[in-house]
């Protein structure tokens, strides 16, 4: 495990697609020994079709396709996988044993999938009462919505955030990214580091529980304020409601743009001296606003003659915040990011993935180990923890309660 400030934290990772996983990616970069707890087909079948949504580690499925889907993988590394039957009674008992000699138990499911399993907190407290455990429905464990399918970009919707995307008031729109998620993976990370810290002073576990919705509504914070004070929120696209001119600029090349943001009226008399083309240095912002159409005309052409990076130098350069439109490719090969080694080539391929954002001693990507394959762990965490002899944990696999591969 990675030697950060959280090592000698045992979290039972429990969680699925986005929000889950990186919380405890995060967790786990900063030290934690993550345990992955796997159902055996978790990651799929045995058997996937040769295009697949998200890709594979290196651009082919191998042998093993289970364990080389790039969406899965980016988010587990630095974690240990056990891949046991928690719907058996074998794998109920041994995983309320690992809960024992755990700190942290998370998961994402609905608000009804581990009671049903008789694994509620209710159940684990039983086994550990300084346990923490926290639970991340869509929606939360209870109100009208609590059993409601709970999926990124739908509870986006939900959240107020959609309300202020768009070029227009008929064309509202969502970030097509789920944003929510890796909102609610940050938020989880404090709180169980929070948790933690308090069962330190108590002695005492408890009980977190997260709405990956309400982590959203928390997020769209000022257009609801505006709105119950009375406001008018409406859909400006990239414009901005007290900046001018903002937006998004066309350069020179395929499909290539440059961000600028004038903030004020010194930002403002910058941007005419580097821009030039006739602007009015002595126009305020309300002006701006009301002339937005020609402004952006006049800095469109000034950038379609140069370059993205170009554009975004000469315009930082004069003090303005400015930036290329990066793509994927892009964002891997900046020249900012591979400077100070943001992205790790840890897995194979090779492929990068992106590294922690937090700079803090004793925190690096030297120790850090990649996915873990389905079910690698399993023997290596049943004696660590437990103590487990070979026979007890070869009889488990025989009877499918532990595995190393989706079932055939």
């Amino acid at each position: 495990m990675a030697d950060g400030p959280l090592r000698g934290v045992r979290i039972l990772d429990l969680t699925h697609v986005w929000a889950g996983p990186l919380g405890t990616r995060i967790l786990a970069d900063l030290g934690a020994e993550v345990v992955k707890i796997e159902a055996p087909t978790g990651r799929g079948p045995r058997a996937f079709p040769r295009l697949h949504r998200g890709g594979w580690l290196g651009g082919e499925p191998g042998e093993d396709p289970w364990n080389r889907l790039a969406v899965f993988v980016k988010l587990q590394r630095n974690k240990r996988s056990v891949a046991i039957d928690l719907k058996t009674d074998a794998g109920r008992e041994t995983f309320l044993e690992l809960v024992a000699v755990a700190d942290v138990v998370i998961e994402n499911f609905s608000a009804e999938a581990m009671p049903a399993l008789g694994l509620g907190y209710e159940a684990l407290s039983r086994a550990n009462p300084s346990i923490v455990y926290m639970a991340m429905p869509g929606y939360g464990k209870d109100g009208p919505y609590r059993d409601w399918v709970a999926f990124g970009p739908t509870v986006e919707v939900m959240s107020g955030l959609t309300h202020v995307l768009g070029y227009g008031p008929d064309e509202p729109r969502n970030t097509a990214v789920a944003l929510m998620d890796p909102i609610a993976a940050v938020n989880a990370a404090g709180a169980i580091v929070t948790a933690l810290r308090e069962r330190e002073a108590t002695g005492r576990g408890g009980f977190i529980e997260m709405s990956l919705h309400e982590s959203g509504v928390v997020f769209c914070g000022p257009w609801l304020v505006e709105h119950q004070l009375g406001g008018r929120v409406e859909r400006i696209g990239n414009r901005h409601p007290v900046m001018a001119p903002h937006g998004v600029y066309p350069c020179r090349g395929d499909d290539a743009w440059v961000a600028l943001a004038c903030r004020d009226d010194a930002d403002w008399r910058a941007l005419c001296t580097v821009v030039g083309g006739g602007l009015d240095t002595s126009a305020g912002v309300a002006e701006r606003r009301a002339t937005a159409v020609a402004i952006d005309r006049a800095l469109s052409e000034w950038t379609a003659s140069r370059t993205r990076e170009e554009a975004a130098e000469a315009l930082q350069a004069a003090g303005l915040p400015a930036g290329p439109v990066n793509v994927t490719p892009d964002m891997v090969a900046d020249v900012q990011v591979r400077e100070r080694g943001f992205f790790v080539p840890l897995e194979p391929g090779p492929t990068p993935v992106p590294g922690n954002p937090i700079k803090l001693r004793g925190i690096g990507s030297d120790d850090w180990t990649p996915c873990p394959k389905l079910g690698a762990d399993n023997a290596a965490v049943l004696r660590d923890w437990l103590g487990y002899d070979d026979k007890r944990i070869a009889a488990m696999e025989r009877a499918g309660v532990l595995a190393d591969k989706p079932p055939a």
